[in-house]
């Protein structure tokens, strides 16, 4: 005769299997629905710039600031498992002295952005009157087509890329890329694929022009343009 741990046991064991597979296959559903992301990206001004790139750094190096404009669009992201998507911008670069270019084993962050879908608009940490806007637009939409729609027009970077080396001006080959993280309600999170599965589609576009990061002015250049103003 079982003892009453045991039946307790047995109990929470069905329980837990139960809730495995519910959410094995709520996960399972997110295969359903198509991801058809897209976007454009274009460098608008480079600036190498020597100093401390941020308030705790220990030394003075270089480091470069990219404005850029984006247009996207990723709004098949967004199905009912979808709790939020995180986007951001990656510069990336060769090392100079490599014998393949085409390597980019440098990259850094200079943007991102967290887009939640309308059930979890809560999790925002914005002010009461954006939050207001917010969830009045969203108003009765399970999924709003219009979340994942990005138009950014000469947008300033939120952080500044260095270089082990400290230096960074003149570096060639630097290219900005698009990517995102779909994190669901249940489920795992999924990265930008580098293959496509299924109706799972790579990105369209989301990778700018390659471009160069200009050198830095020598001092004694200022000087001569203060004497002659």
């Amino acid at each position: 005769m079982h003892s009453t741990v045991t039946r307790t046991q047995n109990v929470f064991g069905f329980f837990t299997t139960v809730c495995f597979i519910v959410a094995a296959l709520i996960a399972s559903t997110d295969f359903l629905f198509p991801r058809t992301p897209s976007a454009s990206i274009t460098v608008k001004d480079v600036q190498v710039v020597k100093g401390r790139p941020h308030y705790y750094s220990p030394k003075r190096e270089e480091y470069a600031s990219i404005r850029f404009s984006l247009s996207a669009d990723l709004s098949s992201l967004f199905t009912w498992n979808t709790k939020q998507v995180f986007v951001y911008v990656t510069a990336s670069w060769p090392d100079k002295d490599a014998a393949n270019k085409s390597v980019r084993t440098n990259e850094a962050v200079i943007w991102d952005t967290i887009i939640t879908s309308p059930s979890a608009d809560h999790l925002q940490n914005i002010g009461l009157a954006a939050m207001r806007k917010l969830v009045a637009s969203a108003k009765g939409k399970a999924i709003d087509p219009n979340r994942g729609k990005l138009e950014l027009k000469n947008q300033k970077p939120k952080y500044q890329i260095t270089a082990p080396t400290g230096k960074l001006a003149e570096t060639d080959d630097v290219q900005l890329n698009v990517h995102y993280n779909v994190q669901p309600w249940v489920g795992v999170l999924t990265w930008t694929p580098q293959v496509e599965f299924g109706r799972w589609k790579r990105m369209k576009g989301g990778l700018s022009k390659v471009f160069s990061l200009p050198a830095l002015k020598k001092k004694e250049e200022k000087k001569g343009e203060k004497k002659k103003a």
